[in-house]
């Protein structure tokens, strides 16, 4: 059986948290997460990533049983696109909006297989036979920078242009989603998260907490983001995680959402 959990954080820095995530088993025997991360300022940013997990589990929560690996990922890219034509049009249509957008990572499992769809820089990993795997890649100016040699890997976390995006959700009318497959075996974790936790925490602290499957993982999702909060907290943080556990296992929490 697979447990999910999540939590977030406004961090120590910011006024608003402009983070939304949704993390649940849906009543069609699918298993939908979302993390989203909002920008625009003022209440615009909450608002991108609010519309956007909300337009995610109104698409998705009634998803016909037993759908193929193909008809599950043009189901979550769709939802995704069609996030990104309410989000713009709401920013399209009023003052306050301008210019707001969000992140979005989201993951629809069907049992232990699934996929993940992604704009932006939240990221999921995932956590096996001690060591993580990042699944989606980062659509920001320093990944495009590295890609084409012209910063290093160490520069990418200290880059004063880190945090621009080439890709958001809900900026402009039509954008690109990627794609990704995701499996899990028996005690490996996937995790989904806003940058405000991937910015500070080191790959080895995921491996070392979520990793640990000694602790329940409603104490590794908090504990992860007490490291964030203890690097600085300069960002909202939210993290979500997904951990398949042995038959029998009691599953003490079926998700929640904010």
């Amino acid at each position: 059986m697979i447990k999910t959990v999540h939590v977030s954080h406004i961090g120590r820095v910011r006024s608003v948290n402009e983070d939304s995530a949704w993390i649940r088993n849906l009543d069609t025997g699918y298993i939908l997460g979302i993390v989203a991360d909002g920008m625009g300022g003022h209440l615009a940013g909450d608002t991108a990533s609010r519309l956007a997990v909300e337009t995610l589990v109104n698409d998705l929560g009634t998803l016909e049983p037993g759908l193929s690996h193909a008809s599950l990922s043009a189901a979550l890219s769709d939802a995704i696109l069609h996030a990104n034509e309410v989000i713009f049009r709401t920013a399209s249509t009023d003052d306050k909006y301008h210019n707001m957008g969000t992140t979005v990572v989201a993951a629809l499992l069907n049992d232990t297989e699934g996929v993940i769809g992604h704009i932006g820089d939240s990221r999921a990993y995932k956590i096996a036979n001690k060591a993580v795997i990042q699944l989606t890649e980062d659509h920001t100016l320093v990944n495009e920078l590295f890609k084409n040699g012209q910063i290093s890997k160490e520069d990418v976390s200290h880059h004063p242009r880190r945090n621009v995006l080439t890709r958001a959700l809900g900026t402009d009318a039509e954008v690109k989603v990627d794609l990704d497959t995701v499996k899990l075996e028996e005690g490996e974790v996937l995790l989904l998260c806003s940058d405000g936790l991937s910015n500070l925490v080191s790959n080895e602290q995921i491996i070392q907490v979520a990793g640990n499957l000694e602790l329940a993982l409603e104490d590794r999702a908090d504990r992860l983001l007490q490291l964030a909060l203890l690097a600085g907290g300069d960002d909202n943080i939210t993290v979500a995680l997904f951990e398949l556990q042995k038959e029998g296992s009691v599953d003490t929490e079926t998700g929640c959402e904010s």
